[in-house]
Protein backbone atom coordinates (compact mmCIF):
# COMPACT_ATOMS: atom_id res chain seq x y z
CA UNK A 1 0.00 0.00 0.00
CA UNK A 2 1.19 3.80 -0.97
CA UNK A 3 1.71 6.38 1.07
CA UNK A 4 -0.79 9.11 1.40
CA UNK A 5 1.65 12.37 0.26
CA UNK A 6 2.61 14.26 2.73
CA UNK A 7 0.25 17.32 3.81
CA UNK A 8 1.25 21.19 3.21
CA UNK A 9 1.81 21.00 7.34
CA UNK A 10 4.32 18.11 6.94
CA UNK A 11 6.42 19.45 4.00
CA UNK A 12 6.72 23.07 5.88
CA UNK A 13 7.81 21.33 9.14
CA UNK A 14 10.70 19.11 7.71
CA UNK A 15 11.98 21.97 5.70
CA UNK A 16 11.42 24.49 8.60
CA UNK A 17 12.94 23.01 11.54
CA UNK A 18 16.36 21.28 12.54
CA UNK A 19 17.75 21.06 16.12
CA UNK A 20 17.14 24.49 18.29
CA UNK A 21 19.98 26.63 18.70
CA UNK A 22 17.49 30.05 19.64
CA UNK A 23 17.34 30.92 23.27
CA UNK A 24 13.76 29.85 24.35
CA UNK A 25 12.07 30.33 28.15
CA UNK A 26 8.66 28.05 28.82
CA UNK A 27 6.47 28.17 31.79
CA UNK A 28 2.44 27.01 32.47
CA UNK A 29 0.41 28.25 34.62
CA UNK A 30 -3.00 26.69 36.05
CA UNK A 31 -6.25 28.74 35.41
CA UNK A 32 -9.32 28.42 37.13
CA UNK A 33 -11.45 28.12 34.01
CA UNK A 34 -14.70 28.55 36.54
CA UNK A 35 -15.38 32.22 35.62
CA UNK A 36 -14.56 31.58 31.61
CA UNK A 37 -17.08 28.89 31.48
CA UNK A 38 -19.64 30.97 32.95
CA UNK A 39 -18.99 34.05 30.40
CA UNK A 40 -19.01 31.68 27.47
CA UNK A 41 -22.01 30.35 28.30
CA UNK A 42 -23.78 33.96 28.73
CA UNK A 43 -22.26 35.00 25.49
CA UNK A 44 -23.37 32.38 23.51
CA UNK A 45 -26.85 32.83 25.01
CA UNK A 46 -26.68 36.78 24.50
CA UNK A 47 -25.58 36.64 20.96
CA UNK A 48 -25.95 33.26 19.75
CA UNK A 49 -22.51 33.58 18.41
CA UNK A 50 -20.00 30.30 19.42
CA UNK A 51 -17.80 31.74 22.00
CA UNK A 52 -15.48 29.43 23.24
CA UNK A 53 -12.59 29.75 25.51
CA UNK A 54 -9.76 30.12 23.07
CA UNK A 55 -11.69 32.96 22.00
CA UNK A 56 -11.55 34.69 25.56
CA UNK A 57 -8.05 34.05 25.82
CA UNK A 58 -6.78 35.56 22.81
CA UNK A 59 -9.16 38.73 23.48
CA UNK A 60 -7.00 38.87 26.61
CA UNK A 61 -3.81 38.31 24.92
CA UNK A 62 -4.58 41.17 22.58
CA UNK A 63 -5.08 43.46 25.93
CA UNK A 64 -1.52 42.35 26.94
CA UNK A 65 0.00 42.92 23.75
CA UNK A 66 -0.94 46.41 23.66
CA UNK A 67 0.26 46.87 27.65
CA UNK A 68 3.32 45.16 27.05
CA UNK A 69 4.71 46.52 23.58
CA UNK A 70 7.95 45.34 24.22
CA UNK A 71 6.96 41.77 23.72
CA UNK A 72 5.20 42.66 20.48
CA UNK A 73 7.97 42.57 18.63
CA UNK A 74 10.25 40.51 16.19
CA UNK A 75 13.97 40.34 15.08
CA UNK A 76 15.15 41.62 11.82
CA UNK A 77 18.46 41.08 10.75
CA UNK A 78 19.73 41.77 14.36
CA UNK A 79 17.51 44.40 15.88
CA UNK A 80 14.50 44.71 17.23
CA UNK A 81 11.52 45.84 15.29
CA UNK A 82 7.67 46.46 16.80
CA UNK A 83 4.78 44.83 14.74
CA UNK A 84 2.94 47.62 13.61
CA UNK A 85 -0.37 46.58 15.39
CA UNK A 86 -1.09 44.19 17.70
CA UNK A 87 -2.69 40.74 16.08
CA UNK A 88 -3.03 37.65 17.13
CA UNK A 89 -2.84 33.76 15.12
CA UNK A 90 -5.00 30.73 15.49
CA UNK A 91 -4.58 27.45 14.79
CA UNK A 92 -7.45 25.56 13.22
CA UNK A 93 -7.79 22.21 11.53
CA UNK A 94 -8.23 21.66 8.34
CA UNK A 95 -8.78 18.68 5.73
CA UNK A 96 -10.76 16.64 8.57
CA UNK A 97 -8.08 17.24 10.96
CA UNK A 98 -5.30 16.12 8.94
CA UNK A 99 -3.38 19.72 8.16
CA UNK A 100 -3.75 22.84 10.11
CA UNK A 101 -3.50 26.37 8.69
CA UNK A 102 -3.86 29.67 10.78
CA UNK A 103 -6.46 32.32 10.90
CA UNK A 104 -4.94 36.14 12.85
CA UNK A 105 -7.23 38.22 14.05
CA UNK A 106 -5.54 42.08 13.68
CA UNK A 107 -6.06 44.73 16.08
CA UNK A 108 -7.05 42.39 18.40
CA UNK A 109 -6.67 44.53 21.36
CA UNK A 110 -9.74 46.63 20.38
CA UNK A 111 -11.89 43.62 19.99
CA UNK A 112 -14.46 41.50 22.45
CA UNK A 113 -14.37 37.61 22.49
CA UNK A 114 -17.51 37.83 20.34
CA UNK A 115 -15.95 39.84 17.76
CA UNK A 116 -12.81 37.51 17.58
CA UNK A 117 -15.08 34.48 17.71
CA UNK A 118 -17.21 35.64 14.37
CA UNK A 119 -13.83 36.74 12.60
CA UNK A 120 -12.24 33.14 13.76
CA UNK A 121 -15.26 31.55 12.11
CA UNK A 122 -15.31 33.30 9.52
CA UNK A 123 -12.27 32.82 8.61
CA UNK A 124 -12.43 28.84 9.57
CA UNK A 125 -15.15 28.96 6.88
CA UNK A 126 -13.02 30.35 4.20
CA UNK A 127 -10.03 27.62 5.07
CA UNK A 128 -11.96 24.71 5.11
CA UNK A 129 -14.10 25.66 2.08
CA UNK A 130 -10.73 26.46 -0.26
CA UNK A 131 -11.95 30.18 -0.47
CA UNK A 132 -9.02 31.26 1.68
CA UNK A 133 -6.49 32.68 -1.66
CA UNK A 134 -3.35 32.87 1.02
CA UNK A 135 -3.64 29.67 2.06
CA UNK A 136 -5.04 28.27 -1.40
CA UNK A 137 -1.60 30.20 -2.83
CA UNK A 138 0.77 29.45 -0.38
CA UNK A 139 -0.24 25.83 -0.23
CA UNK A 140 0.43 25.32 -4.43
CA UNK A 141 3.46 26.69 -3.66
CA UNK A 142 5.08 24.19 -0.94
CA UNK A 143 3.36 21.22 -2.96
CA UNK A 144 5.15 22.01 -6.15
CA UNK A 145 8.59 23.52 -4.58
CA UNK A 146 11.40 21.28 -5.20
CA UNK A 147 12.26 19.35 -1.83
CA UNK A 148 16.32 20.23 -1.97
CA UNK A 149 15.37 24.15 -2.01
CA UNK A 150 12.40 24.34 0.43
CA UNK A 151 14.57 25.10 3.26
CA UNK A 152 16.34 28.27 1.62
CA UNK A 153 13.04 29.11 0.34
CA UNK A 154 11.63 29.59 3.92
CA UNK A 155 14.76 31.34 4.98
CA UNK A 156 13.80 33.81 2.20
CA UNK A 157 10.07 33.64 3.34
CA UNK A 158 11.27 35.15 6.57
CA UNK A 159 13.04 37.36 6.27
CA UNK A 160 10.16 38.77 3.88
CA UNK A 161 6.71 37.96 5.36
CA UNK A 162 7.89 37.56 8.84
CA UNK A 163 10.52 40.28 9.30
CA UNK A 164 10.09 42.38 6.78
CA UNK A 165 6.45 42.59 6.55
CA UNK A 166 6.72 42.52 2.64
CA UNK A 167 3.34 39.71 1.26
CA UNK A 168 5.65 36.98 -0.32
CA UNK A 169 5.29 33.24 -1.62
CA UNK A 170 1.01 33.49 -1.04
CA UNK A 171 1.07 35.05 2.72
CA UNK A 172 0.61 38.26 3.70
CA UNK A 173 3.01 40.31 5.79
CA UNK A 174 3.45 38.95 9.50
CA UNK A 175 1.07 36.01 8.90
CA UNK A 176 0.71 34.77 12.42
CA UNK A 177 0.47 37.99 14.43
CA UNK A 178 2.84 39.02 17.36
CA UNK A 179 1.11 35.85 19.83
CA UNK A 180 0.28 32.29 18.23
CA UNK A 181 -2.46 29.89 20.07
CA UNK A 182 -3.12 26.75 19.82
CA UNK A 183 -6.36 25.12 21.75
CA UNK A 184 -4.38 21.40 22.08
CA UNK A 185 -6.98 20.40 24.71
CA UNK A 186 -9.49 19.54 21.50
CA UNK A 187 -6.71 16.78 21.00
CA UNK A 188 -7.12 15.69 24.32
CA UNK A 189 -4.41 16.84 25.73
CA UNK A 190 -4.49 18.66 29.24
CA UNK A 191 -0.91 20.50 28.40
CA UNK A 192 1.60 20.77 25.83
CA UNK A 193 4.87 23.54 24.33
CA UNK A 194 4.68 24.69 21.18
CA UNK A 195 7.27 24.59 18.63
CA UNK A 196 7.79 28.07 17.27
CA UNK A 197 7.98 28.68 13.04
CA UNK A 198 11.15 30.38 12.52
CA UNK A 199 9.96 31.95 9.36
CA UNK A 200 6.71 34.04 11.16
CA UNK A 201 9.19 35.32 13.54
CA UNK A 202 6.61 35.17 16.79
CA UNK A 203 8.03 35.77 19.92
CA UNK A 204 5.22 34.20 21.95
CA UNK A 205 3.69 30.66 21.44
CA UNK A 206 0.44 29.56 23.75
CA UNK A 207 -0.96 26.55 24.06
CA UNK A 208 -4.46 25.95 26.15
CA UNK A 209 -4.95 22.45 27.23
CA UNK A 210 -8.12 20.36 28.10
CA UNK A 211 -10.48 21.40 31.09
CA UNK A 212 -10.54 19.17 33.86
CA UNK A 213 -11.30 18.80 37.59
CA UNK A 214 -8.20 19.83 39.69
CA UNK A 215 -7.45 20.39 43.66
CA UNK A 216 -6.85 23.42 44.37
CA UNK A 217 -5.99 25.28 47.59
CA UNK A 218 -8.30 28.62 48.07
CA UNK A 219 -8.51 30.73 51.50
CA UNK A 220 -6.78 28.03 53.24
CA UNK A 221 -9.13 24.68 52.14
CA UNK A 222 -8.71 22.28 49.42
CA UNK A 223 -11.06 22.27 46.96
CA UNK A 224 -12.26 20.52 42.95
CA UNK A 225 -12.35 23.16 40.77
CA UNK A 226 -12.60 23.23 36.81
CA UNK A 227 -8.94 23.76 35.74
CA UNK A 228 -7.55 24.54 32.43
CA UNK A 229 -3.58 24.99 31.68
CA UNK A 230 -2.33 27.54 29.65
CA UNK A 231 1.54 26.91 28.59
CA UNK A 232 4.12 29.71 26.76
CA UNK A 233 6.98 29.31 24.52
CA UNK A 234 8.92 32.41 24.24
CA UNK A 235 11.93 33.80 22.37
CA UNK A 236 14.30 34.92 25.60
CA UNK A 237 15.36 37.24 23.11
CA UNK A 238 12.62 39.28 23.12
CA UNK A 239 10.60 37.98 26.32
CA UNK A 240 12.54 37.35 29.98
CA UNK A 241 11.34 36.42 33.05
CA UNK A 242 9.84 39.64 33.78
CA UNK A 243 7.68 39.85 31.07
CA UNK A 244 6.92 36.04 31.72
CA UNK A 245 5.79 37.18 35.39
CA UNK A 246 3.51 40.40 33.96
CA UNK A 247 1.96 38.24 30.99
CA UNK A 248 1.02 35.59 33.26
CA UNK A 249 -0.41 37.74 36.32
CA UNK A 250 -2.18 40.24 33.92
CA UNK A 251 -3.60 36.80 32.17
CA UNK A 252 -5.16 35.32 35.67
CA UNK A 253 -6.55 38.74 36.32
CA UNK A 254 -8.38 39.13 33.01
CA UNK A 255 -9.30 35.29 32.56
CA UNK A 256 -10.89 35.34 36.11
CA UNK A 257 -13.28 38.48 34.84
CA UNK A 258 -13.57 37.94 31.45
CA UNK A 259 -16.77 41.04 30.87
CA UNK A 260 -13.63 43.28 30.88
CA UNK A 261 -12.68 42.01 27.86
CA UNK A 262 -16.40 43.22 26.19
CA UNK A 263 -15.27 46.76 26.75
CA UNK A 264 -13.29 47.27 23.18
CA UNK A 265 -11.32 49.89 22.37
CA UNK A 266 -11.06 50.92 25.49
CA UNK A 267 -7.01 50.50 27.44
CA UNK A 268 -7.13 47.53 30.27
CA UNK A 269 -4.61 48.57 32.41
Amino acid sequence: MSARPASVRRRIAVATWTASRDGRIYTRVGIDAGPMLRYVDAARERTGVPVTLVHVLGAAVGRILRAEPDINCRVVLGRIRPYPTCDVGFAVDIEGGRDLAPITVRRIDGKSPVDVAREVAAGAGRLRGGRDRHHRRSSGIVRWIPTPIMGFAFRVAGLLVGGLGIPAFGQPAFPLGGTFISNVGTLGLREAFLAPVPFARVPLYLAMGAVHDAAAVVDGVVIVRSEMVITATADHRLIDGAHAGRIASRLQELLQDPAVLDETGQSIS
